[in-house]
């Protein structure tokens, strides 16, 4: 395995969260709930190999205008939102923007929940332990949006599980959940993609497969993987 990129793949990263994920498991009811896109290659091995249930938590990054690789926030299912007040402030972003930008990015997650789910309803999360995965933190601010979701949906335990972030994010993460399995905290971190050897864009049909084969108990199918799925094939192994 690459010092560099100790990742292969998403799937292979998430068999390795897996590992580390076993001690927090025991909760009540636990569900696996899967940030799209990326983080769903991630949580489908997770839950294969904890056999857990799989579902998505669909949030989406609030975008600085003319600088979208800068989040200013997020938003989740609901209507729940997540402000990062020291952008906002330095770059003085007017309420009207963020309310334009919050109606957007609530209109995709609307047609990606019904695009994704194909009538399926979202995962009753009342007393439940939800395992939030993403195939890496950068702000935090979508992982935020996501356990506020959980949060207001009354999951009874709340644990963030990703394959590497910053180590400010996740100790400020760290702080707003149950637990929190973050596999490497590099200090010079710049970007997820940095740590892993493949890191292709998780297409929609790649969300729509690994969940139907989640969902449905399906056997994997090597020999029609993604380049998405890279090495691994979309089958851990």
């Amino acid at each position: 395995m690459s010092a560099e990129r100790p990742f292969r793949s998403r799937l292979h990263a998430g068999k390795q969260l897996a590992l580390a994920l076993h001690e927090h498991v025991h909760g009540p009811d636990p569900i696996v709930l899967a940030l799209p896109r990326g983080g769903v290659p991630v949580g489908f091995a997770v839950a294969r190999d904890l056999s857990l249930p799989l579902d998505l938590l669909l949030v989406r990054k609030l975008g600085l205008p003319g600088h979208e690789e800068l989040a200013m926030g997020a938003i989740g299912s609901g209507g729940v939102r997540v402000l990062n007040a020291h952008v906002v402030d330095a770059f003085h972003v007017a309420p009207a923007t963020i309310e334009t930008a919050c109606a957007r990015e609530g209109a995709l997650i609307d047609r990606r929940e019904l695009h994704y789910r194909g009538g399926r309803p979202p995962p009753a999360l009342r007393g439940r332990l939800a395992i939030l995965v993403d195939d890496g933190l950068a702000t935090g601010a979508t992982m935020r949006a996501a356990i506020a979701v959980a949060r207001a949906g009354g999951a009874a335990g709340v644990v963030v599980a990703v394959p590497v972030g910053p180590p400010e994010t996740c100790a400020a993460l760290r702080r707003e959940v149950d637990a929190l399995v973050c596999l490497l905290r590099p200090p010079a971190f710049r970007a997820v993609s940095q740590w892993y050897r493949q890191f292709a864009q998780t297409s929609d049909a790649d969300v729509r497969d690994l969940l139907a084969r989640a969902w449905r108990g399906a056997p994997c199918r090597r020999a029609a993987a993604s380049p998405a799925a890279g090495e691994d094939n979309a089958c851990p192994k």
